[in-house]
């Protein structure tokens, strides 16, 4: 039989002759055997204790503390760092924006241009104005209403001086400097010039309006009970009003006793002459000076409040629009005081 050996030097030294590996192996096995008996164990009061376990606060800093990390992060003298980057790198940054940037601006730059080559400025491309036109009036206040004492000047005066500023484009003296005369009752048309050529324009001038041009009644009616208002068809690039026929002008009451309009008057027609038309735009008819019909409304009943209607009738004219009150008419409320 072999000796058995009991002494701790000997169990040692087998220990120290077993291979690498087979100790390795052993250490693991023990570790996990305890990680194992770890989980198993009731947790201790103190791993209950959740205090110890918060982000424990940063201690203040103080106001010189704060400004040396300024200056150490605006310049750092042991890395050579501007505000936390190197010049290389800064270098890079700045070749880089100004890149991009210089590429973004002849991008820009070269859409503009193709753009701009494209158009053409004396007429759109593309023509999405509402062909039928629209009719605007004057005196032009908010709400469209005129109401108004005979006797009480402050209650009128607006009106006046309203009609005044509207009228001044069509002095006589400027349109005789600016515009020509026509005589011709039909389209003045000049699609023969070059498209950059400058269009003549006929005259209108403001004495035609009798009676409600200012310049034998400087109020226009007011003072008097018998007001005047004007009324202009909105300009459309190259549109022809009326299909060969002009386009006359209606005013009657909307909403109240019809008989309470009383006598209307025109000046100096109740239509648009053609020779007025096609309009071509404001680079080639510059001094271009849209027609005006004067309304007034000669006997119309004191103390009574009215809605008038005022429309413009002929081919391809639309005047009873539910969506848009403008187009081919005008309505204004309409009350006069003695």
């Amino acid at each position: 039989m072999e000796p058995a050996f009991t002494d701790g030097g000997a169990d040692e030294k087998a220990l120290k002759n077993l291979p690498t590996k087979v100790i390795l192996k052993h250490g693991q096995e023990l570790e996990e055997e305890q990680d194992q008996l770890a989980e198993h164990q009731p947790l201790e009061q103190e791993d209950l204790n959740f205090e110890r376990w918060k982000r424990r606060p940063l201690p203040k800093r103080t106001l010189h503390q704060k400004i040396d990390d300024l200056k150490k992060y605006l310049w750092n003298a042991e890395t050579n760092e501007f505000m936390g980057r190197s010049g290389k790198s800064w270098s890079l940054i700045l070749l880089f924006y100004t890149a991009l940037y210089v590429f973004l601006a002849a991008m820009f730059g070269g859409c503009l241009f193709c753009l701009m080559w494209s158009i053409s400025p004396y007429h759109p491309t593309y023509n999405d104005r509402v062909m039928p036109p629209g009719m605007t009036m004057a005196p032009h206040l908010e709400g469209h209403d005129i109401a108004f004492n005979a006797s009480d000047r402050k209650s009128w005066k607006k009106y006046a001086r309203s009609m005044d500023e509207y009228l001044r484009p069509y002095n006589d003296g400027a349109q005789d400097r600016k515009n020509i005369r026509c005589t011709h009752d039909a389209y003045f048309m000049q699609d023969d010039l070059e498209e950059s050529a400058e269009r003549k324009a006929c005259q209108f001038k403001r004495s035609w309006l009798g009676d409600c041009s200012g310049m034998h009644d400087p109020h226009y009616g007011y003072s008097q009970g018998r007001p005047c208002i004007l009324l202009r068809m909105n300009r459309i690039l190259g549109y022809l009003p009326g299909q060969g026929k002009p386009i006359n002008v209606t005013c009657s009451v909307k909403k109240g006793p019809p008989e309470a309009l009383g006598e209307i008057q025109f000046f100096p027609k109740s239509i648009f002459d053609m020779k007025y038309y096609p309009y071509y735009g404001k680079l080639r008819h510059v001094n271009y000076s849209s027609p005006v019909v004067a309304v007034r409304f000669a006997g119309v009943q004191y103390d009574t409040h009215i809605h008038v209607q005022c429309k413009l009738n002929g081919k391809g004219i639309i005047n009873d629009s539910p969506t848009d009150r403008y187009l081919g008419s005008v309505t204004f409320s309409l009350e006069v005081g003695a």
